[in-house]
């Protein structure tokens, strides 16, 4: 088939590369506009458009799609289908009907839970069994189009790293499914029960709230690994905690419980053990690696 091809971020390439490795034709890749990144702050192309222009694909990087000219570029394309993944930006009507086949979005959930912009993380701190992607028919609405194809994993310990990587792996296959026999998976409606939104993440959520039960603190620590990275402060310093485990011990909230080997902090129900922790500008360390260099004194508060 003739694709046009829309994605931003890491979660978006193993897709593109499925497509071109399945035979399609990638008549050309739209992607969020470069950003400025790096101690330098130098413009720095997506992981999408680098990963495209590699391939030799010709790349774009509109602002928006809303105005008219924008629109007839597109449609010049003359696209059997768009695949859509993790774009970032909102397709007008003009847009969507522009393929023969519509845009077809890899979504990763299971609609309709979840629909919005951090679905991977949403599902980790609400502490879902289950989640999963699905090959979905763009509407006008946020997420709301039937499904055509749809793939299940456990949510189980993975952090969002781990799951983002394992969904794009599943989405990428399940596209190509979908685009080697469209008829065979004719658009499900999704059902009008249990629809959630995945708000975007906040920068805030991050700083970890230990007047919360352990089980979801824990949760958050995998749900902001890698970005945007969970956090407390302690002694003036914010200590980033990357890997962590629950126990059945009891301290004050926001306490530290150390010993020669690690620490525990105290939640509301239970105790967080961190595992894996990074101070700033620091390699990631255990926490016995971290007191031996920053004194953690038992009974310390934490923010």
């Amino acid at each position: 088939m003739r694709i046009v091809f829309m994605g931003t971020p890491h979660f978006a390439v193993p897709v593109l590369r499925a497509l071109a490795d399945a035979g399609h034709s990638i008549v050309a890749a739209y992607s969020q506009p470069p950003r400025r990144a790096g101690r330098g702050k130098a413009l720095t192309p997506s992981p999408v458009q680098a990963e495209a222009e590699a391939m030799d694909v010709p790349v774009l990087t509109p602002v928006t799609l809303r105005d008219v000219d924008a629109q007839a570029v597109f449609a010049a394309h003359d696209a059997d289908v768009a695949v859509v993944a993790a774009y970032g930006l909102i397709l007008p009507r003009a847009v969507l009907d522009a393929p023969r086949l519509g845009c077809l979005n890899v979504h990763a959930s299971l609609l309709p839970r979840w629909r919005g912009a951090a679905p991977i993380q949403r599902a980790i701190l609400a502490g879902d069994e289950w989640t999963g992607v699905g090959i979905m028919q763009m509407e006008a609405g946020l997420d709301t189009g039937p499904v055509r194809l749809e793939r299940r994993t456990l949510v189980a310990d993975k952090t969002a790293g781990a799951l983002t990587d394992e969904l794009a792996a599943l989405g990428a296959a399940a596209m190509v499914e979908v685009l080697g026999d469209p008829d065979a998976y004719p658009p499900v409606p999704q059902s009008a029960e249990g629809v959630t939104h995945a708000a975007k993440i906040e920068k805030a959520e991050a700083k970890l709230d230990f007047h919360r039960p352990a089980i979801e603190v824990e949760r958050q620590v995998r749900a902001f690994n890698p970005a945007p990275g969970a956090w407390f402060d302690v002694r003036g310093e914010r200590i980033r905690v990357l890997a962590a485990e629950v126990s059945t011990g009891k301290a004050p909230s926001a306490t530290i419980v150390a010993d020669a080997t690690g620490f525990a902090i105290g939640c509301s129900e239970g105790l967080l053990v961190p595992t894996l922790v990074q101070r700033a500008g620091r390699a990631a360390m255990t926490p016995g690696d971290l007191l031996r260099g920053f004194s953690i004194p038992e009974g310390a508060l934490v923010g």
